[in-house]
């Protein structure tokens, strides 16, 4: 394949998914803003996990973000991210009831928000997570692929025991549309795949959540407290009006 065009297929992908999202989730993505702005009305906060190597940069990425609300409260696991070992990573999202534990330790239950975003949507970390904030009375956002889901066979090695799809569990499921094995391109002669969607499907759906809720809160008057970027004139300033009053209550803060 001539160089340069790859990236340009690439861009066409990535592209491509973002406007098949915003083509057929809105309805779906308003749903969920609207969830997370009754919990900001009532000064909860919203927790987000994503468990699983790069699904932990959806946490990521909407938590202490310019832009984005101050009352998101990533699950940054140390056990499920890269830094302490990919390989150690994958085993603990594949590990029954780690996801469990780690609701636990959180204590999210009765009244809570929990967003729960993996791309993929089967892996044991992600379907007890869920599981686990649903019996204890939390409502769940759910952000994953129903078609990678659907089309990974059920004794796949990542599944949860019970066999279950992430979209199945949730109260409200958005579609990130990615498809089975995430990376898109074919290169001639070239056995295996390309360039992976996930990271930027995962970021416009849990970045048009926080917005679209920011939206409808200030239709209704409401002010939310929103991060400004510390690397600006004035954001350190800004954003210590707000300071104390998460500290302590988001936990990675």
């Amino acid at each position: 394949m001539v160089e340069g065009t790859v990236m340009d297929l690439y861009y066409q992908e990535v592209t491509g998914i973002i406007d098949e999202i915003r083509s057929t989730e809105r309805e779906a993505i308003l749903k969920a803003a609207r969830m997370v702005a009754e919990q900001v009305k009532k000064d909860k906060l919203v927790y987000v996990f994503g468990p699983g190597g790069h699904s932990n940069l959806a946490a990521m990425e909407v938590f202490f973000r310019a832009g984005g609300l101050m009352h998101i409260s990533a699950i940054l696991n140390q056990e499920t991210m890269l830094g302490n070992g990919a390989l150690k990573s994958m085993q603990a999202e594949r590990l029954p009831g780690y996801g469990r534990i780690v609701i636990e330790d959180y204590g999210i239950g009765e009244g809570d928000l929990l967003i729960v975003c993996n791309a993929y949507g089967i892996n044991s970390a992600t379907i007890d997570a869920a599981l686990t904030a649903k019996e204890r009375g939390a409502s769940v956002i759910g952000v994953s692929s129903r078609a990678h889901a659907e089309n990974c066979p059920k004794d796949h090695p990542a599944r949860h025991p019970s066999k279950k799809n992430l979209h199945e569990i949730a109260d409200c499921s958005v579609d990130c549309k990615v498809k089975l094995g995430d990376a898109t391109i074919e290169l001639p002669g070239f056995p295996q795949k390309i360039g992976a969607l996930s990271t930027y499907a995962n970021a416009y759906v849990m970045n048009s959540i926080v917005i679209e809720a920011i939206n409808m809160l200030v239709n209704e008057g409401v002010n939310p407290p929103v991060w400004r970027s510390g690397n600006c004139p004035g954001g350190d300033e800004w954003n210590n009006q707000f300071i104390e009053r998460f500290r302590g209550a988001v936990r990675c803060l």
